[in-house]
Order: C-alpha cells, then sequence, then structure tokens
C-alpha cells in the first residue's frame, strides 16, 4: 500500500515529501502509526526512499530506482486492458538457474509472471505477447534464457496448454470481486475518496500480474475484464482530482507546520 500511495501522489509531484505527510496518508488507509513508521524506515533501509533531516523532521524522496520502477508500474497499469490485435505467435521461454540459486529462480519467476506469462512447467514459460522478450534481456547472470517464437500446431487443444499456463477461472473471480466491490462504493467525504482511490488502484495493480491478457480469439466467453476496466476508469477519473486533493492538503499542513 505504501509503494501504491507512493505512485500515486508522490510521483506526479516530482519533489520530495514530509514523512508526516506519508504516516498521516498511511493512517486515512486504516494502518497503525507503527506499522506506518515501520513501513517507511524498511523502505529506506532497502534504498526504496531517501531522507534529509530538516531539524527534528525529515523529507522523503524516491530513489532513482523506484522512480523508474513506479513510472514503469504506472503505465503498465493504466494501459492494461485495452483491446490489441494479436497475430498469433506466442513468445515461449525456457527458463534454467542453478538450484543452489533458488533466489534468482524466485525472481525470475516473478518477473515472467508480472510480464504475463504463464508456466508450462519443467521451466517452460508461455506468453502471447511476442514483443516482451526484449524485457527479459537484462537478467540475471545465473538465469540461462532460450526463447521462441511459434504458432500452435494442428496436435493437441489448445484450451488445455491455457489451463494448465493459468488459471483463468482465479482471475475471472478476481474481476467479478474487484467489480462487486468498486462498483457500489460511493465514498462521501475527502478521507474517504482518498481511501477509496488508494484502494482502487492497489487492487487494480494486481491484475497486470494476475491475468495473461491474452486476446479476445482465445479468452473464455464472457469475459469479465472489459467491465472490471470500465469501473476502474471510472471510478479513478471520478475521485481522481479530491484523492490528490486530500494527500496535498495533509502536506500543506505540514508545510506550516
Amino acid at each position: 500500500m505504501l509503494l501504491t500511495t507512493l505512485g500515486e501522489y508522490v510521483l506526479p509531484l516530482q519533489h520530495p515529501v514530509w514523512q508526516e505527510t506519508l504516516i498521516e496518508a498511511l493512517g486515512a488507509l486504516e494502518y497503525k502509526l507503527h506499522a506506518a513508521r515501520q513501513a517507511l524506515a524498511r523502505s529506506v533501509a532497502a534504498g526504496w526512499l531517501r531522507t534529509e533531516r530538516h531539524g527534528r523532521r525529515a523529507r522523503v524522496s524516491l530513489s532513482e530506482d523506484t522512480r523508474q520502477m513506479l513510472e514503469t508500474g504506472a503505465r503498465r497499469i493504466y494501459s492494461f486492458g485495452e483491446p490489441w490485435e494479436w497475430d498469433g505467435r506466442w513468445l515461449l521461454v525456457v527458463l534454467r538457474v542453478p538450484e543452489e540459486r533458488r533466489d534468482v529462480r524466485h525472481q525470475m519467476r516473478t518477473r515472467l509472471a508480472w510480464a504475463g506469462f504463464g508456466s508450462l512447467g519443467g521451466g517452460l514459460w508461455i506468453s502471447p505477447h511476442a514483443e516482451r522478450e526484449r524485457e527479459l534481456s537484462d537478467v540475471d547472470a545465473a538465469a540461462e534464457l532460450l526463447s521462441f517464437q511459434a504458432s500452435l500446431g494442428t496436435l493437441g487443444d489448445p484450451a488445455k496448454v491455457l489451463a494448465e499456463a493459468w488459471d483463468l477461472d482465479a482471475v475471472a473471480r478476481e474481476y467479478a470481486d474487484f467489480i462487486d466491490v468498486f462498483g457500489r462504493l460511493r465514498p462521501k467525504t475527502p478521507e474517504a475518496v482518498f481511501r477509496a482511490q488508494t484502494q482502487l488502484v492497489h487492487e487494480w495493480r494486481k491484475f497486470p500480474f494476475l491475468d495473461p491478457d491474452l486476446p479476445e480469439a482465445v479468452l473464455p466467453a464472457n469475459w469479465p475484464r472489459a467491465q472490471a476496466l470500465k469501473v476502474f476508469r471510472d471510478r479513478h477519473e471520478s475521485w481522481h482530482a479530491a484523492a490528490q486533493e486530500y494527500f496535498s492538503s495533509i502536506e500543506s499542513l505540514r508545510d506550516a507546520a
């Protein structure tokens, strides 16, 4: 949730904010004071955030790596769900990592899943997005990748392959829950709008990770992504100004302190 807050409210500002602003923002998101302070301290220790002391207070800024990560994530999040033209090609990637480098294996699996790949087992991953091959050009030296581009042949059942690579029923249930929660939500106060907007973005962030963004030609009937996207865009546009204003008001109060 801290990353969501940073991406939605701090990234657009292009300047540091008071540490107390972030703590109060997390408080509005129903995080206790101790948990908010811990989240910030861990983020600073991990190099995600930088602090600059001003007497007994501190201003917080994004590290360059964090800024780039949030900018990349924002582009992915806000463009996700659009229909796209597919040429029928699949990208297959074979992943090999030494047994003793389980950390690298976990990192690569997470990266592949975030890029929309599904696992067919045995280190073989598949995606309909052949252009994402270039996203895997800079990997840990311990990871060995081999890629192929191909179209399906006449043998086997494509639907079975999709079911092995991705749990589409689970993704559909997540979309249904998202539509149900945010389709009905009508926050009344500025703080409630800020909380709703942040939770909206936070929940939507998971769909590029969960949903492989398959082309319409291979999707199950009545796939709910389009409806969920409409809810996301309608609510985000409706709540955007008030949520940004609420965050700015917290910062302004801290400026005056």
